[in-house]
């Protein structure tokens, strides 16, 4: 999740679960926030890596500071800190509980996105997502953010944060609704093709719990379609804006690409399937396009994607082949993470060696 949202999270989960008669060692309310908010923002610590190199911060966010073996280590510390950081009024221990709510519950926010987070670390590399929510999600925010508010302006604070909580969980089995029917018209697409033994994925898409990106594993390639799950008062209300005339101005300019972005997302019936790969579409380019993705200098990027495909061939000089990880590839907008296997001289067709080198793209959120 965002950094809002896990600052919200820890803070809410600090409050819910604050004793209603603290003893004279507990920390006071306000501290005891502070820390748990803190301690929801520490995992991401992990992004200072993009000092090193974008890849190599996409390779290990969402590693050791996530893993919840490493969970009472990591509390321990940030305890230490903070209680440093209060000049010695109170003992770290007093921070510890709040620390590892907070972590937790930021594992948890990330642990429901796309991403995958090293669940097992550090005994395991693997990644597990759960693909139930979009990185970006105002509803969980806006339940978190009303809930934070209400607990701190009401005599029953505990309780208010409480069923914030809980609303959160509740949206999440919504989502899961979702996902669950998302996967269902994935796997009716995969019947209706013949294929024996697919793999169907639903990912979380912005704007609306109903927008899904399916992708079906088959043979190597990737089928993909944008969907609007459950879309009948959706498709309405799309409808009746649509019929609306644009009017130009600085709110048409911010809310065309959201209103384009909305309308990718079609009924299942009505879908766009696209078949992808790291090999393409095009029978003169794949040859190059496989070339390009088994080079050494690509060996971090082929850690990194979960979902790649080629997204287009430049045929120089220089020739490059760019790929994107469709976890990162909003229907739209440019993509994120966008990255160019390069041959430094000559053209797609030449067949001598030549020095291969990587480079990135901007993307719909650049972020270096």
């Amino acid at each position: 999740m965002d950094p809002f949202t896990h600052l919200l999270s820890g803070a809410l989960a600090a409050r819910a679960t604050a004793p209603a008669r603290p003893s004279a060692a507990a920390l006071p309310l306000r501290l005891r926030l502070f820390a748990g908010g803190a301690a929801a923002a520490f995992p991401d610590i992990d992004l200072a890596l993009r000092l090193v190199d974008t890849l190599t911060s996409l390779n290990w966010h969402q590693g050791p500071t996530h893993a919840p073996l490493l969970l009472p280590a990591w509390a321990a510390l940030l305890a230490w800190l903070l209680a440093r950081a209060s000049g010695g009024r109170h003992h770290w221990t007093a921070f510890y509980g709040p620390a590892c709510l907070g972590i937790a519950i930021h594992i948890v926010g990330d642990l429901i996105t796309a991403y995958g987070l090293m669940l097992y670390a550090p005994l395991s590399t693997e990644r597990v997502a759960l693909n139930l929510a979009f990185v970006i999600d105002p509803w969980i925010s806006a339940i978190l953010l009303v809930g934070l508010a209400l607990s701190l302006g009401h005599g029953r604070g505990r309780r208010a944060a409480a069923l914030a909580l809980l609303l959160c969980a509740a949206y999440l089995g919504l989502l899961l609704g979702q996902q669950q029917r998302a996967l269902a018209i994935g796997g009716a697409f995969a019947s209706a093709q013949g294929m024996q033994a697919p793999a169907v994925h639903a990912l979380p898409q912005p704007l609306s719990p109903a927008h899904w990106m399916l992708i079906v594993e088959d043979a190597g390639r990737l089928h993909v379609a944008h969907v609007r799950v459950g879309a009948d008062a959706a498709e309405a209300l799309s409808a009746a804006a649509a019929a609306e005339p644009a009017e130009a101005g600085p709110l048409a300019a911010v809310l065309g690409p959201l209103v384009r972005l909305r309308d990718a997302y079609r009924p299942a019936p009505q879908a766009d399937w696209q078949t992808r790969g790291v090999a393409g579409t095009d029978r003169d380019q794949a040859d190059f396009a496989r070339a390009a993705w088994a080079q050494p200098v690509a060996a971090d990027l082929r850690r990194f994607a979960r979902f790649p495909v080629l997204d287009a061939v430049e045929p120089g000089p220089p020739a490059c082949a760019w790929f994107v990880d469709l976890r990162f590839a909003l229907p739209t907008l440019p993509p994120s993470f966008r990255y160019g296997v390069c041959r430094a001289e000559g053209g797609v067709d030449e067949d001598r060696e030549a020095a291969w080198t990587l480079r990135r793209a901007r993307g719909a959120f650049w972020i270096d």
